[in-house]
């Protein structure tokens, strides 16, 4: 069957013409030119918003919301460690909190010690030797501070202080552990640490 054009065909046709051909006048809606335009308007405002405006957040602010609210949850039962000796040397023998920092230190700090404490490009952590470190008390030390020359950055504005303390006894029980390719020792061998306490229950 032949294609009949409508009557009105030749009213809608364009003045030009391509190789004989003509193209119909046939404009879009207008209600896709109201969406090219609002979508023009709503870039530029959703740009704005999340770029420059405080009220703005990201996938990493919702995360260390989320986090931060996971470990209030957690943390409920510590309340506010202290980082002394004691403290260090509870954390260290508590199964349940050395669980906790070992997933803390999964997540900052193998990059540069290793899974397995033995060390990248940062000291191992198994051995007796120890380059800032004298006593647990350093230990968290040197995380809340870092020691910047080294490489070693300083955690006190990226961690809380329970999780300092958490990450720091875990980091310090990883002495006397089997690394897969440990660095070789770094620094001064210390005297071992202190026996802990027996955890009241445990």
């Amino acid at each position: 069957m032949a294609y009949r054009a409508p009557d009105d065909a030749g009213e809608n046709l364009m003045d030009h013409s391509y190789d004989g051909i003509q193209e119909y006048d046939n404009p879009t809606p207008s209600w896709w030119h109201g969406l090219f335009w609002a979508s023009i308007v709503f870039a530029a405002v959703y740009t704005a918003f999340w770029h420059f405006s405080e009220f703005s957040w990201s996938v990493h602010d919702m995360h260390r919301h989320q986090e931060a609210m996971h470990y209030k949850k957690l943390f409920g039962a510590l309340g506010d460690l202290k980082p002394d000796e004691a403290t260090m040397l509870k954390m260290m023998s508590d199964e349940k909190w050395r669980m906790v920092g070992s997933t803390i230190f999964a997540a900052n700090c193998t990059q540069c010690h290793a899974g397995d404490g033995g060390g990248i490009n940062g000291p191992n952590l198994t051995d007796d030797a120890y380059l800032n470190v004298r006593t647990l008390e350093d230990m968290y030390a040197i995380v809340t501070k870092g020691n910047v020359p080294k490489g070693m950055p300083a955690w006190e504005n990226r961690l809380q202080a329970n999780e300092r303390i958490l990450v720091a006894a875990y980091a310090a029980s990883l002495r006397g552990a089997r690394a897969a390719s440990p660095r070789p020792p770094e620094g001064e061998v210390i005297a071992p640490w202190p026996a802990a306490s027996p955890i009241p229950g445990g």
